[in-house]
């Protein structure tokens, strides 16, 4: 007898960008060295093979339908928050290295204010042109 598995859903990372082109979460990437820049890619790849099922320490729902995923590199530990949207998209909005216990409400913030920003420019119908 065979039983059926559930299929996997097939997430799409996009990266967030401001209305004139910037990118907060490739910014910060880009000053990455090498190994590092490695490493959070590695966890985002996870992020994306996993999607709603990320756990901790991997990630950790913060609010506002914000997400965290964590990413130890040189003693850091950084921080990449994110969205979920339109069923198969999840949002990098920003990425930082976490000073403090908790993760600031400015950035929490910041990534509320791009998720914000972001729904009101793409749909479910032109997303897919991004």
């Amino acid at each position: 007898m065979k039983t059926k598995q559930k299929e996997q859903k097939e997430w799409q990372i996009l990266l967030y960008k401001t209305e004139d082109g910037k990118c907060p979460v490739n910014d910060f990437m880009k000053s990455l060295n090498e190994k590092d820049f490695a490493e959070i890619t590695k966890g985002i790849e996870y992020l994306k093979s996993v999607g709603f099922n990320i756990r901790r320490p991997h990630g950790d729902y913060l609010r506002d339908k914000i997400y965290e995923l964590r990413i130890p590199i040189l003693n850091n530990e950084t921080r990449t928050l994110y969205f979920f949207c339109y069923e198969t998209y999840i949002v990098l909005t920003n990425t930082f290295i976490k000073k403090t216990d908790k993760v600031p409400e400015s950035e929490i913030n910041k990534a509320i204010k791009y998720k914000n920003d972001f729904l009101q420019r793409y749909n479910k119908d032109n997303i897919k042109g991004i």
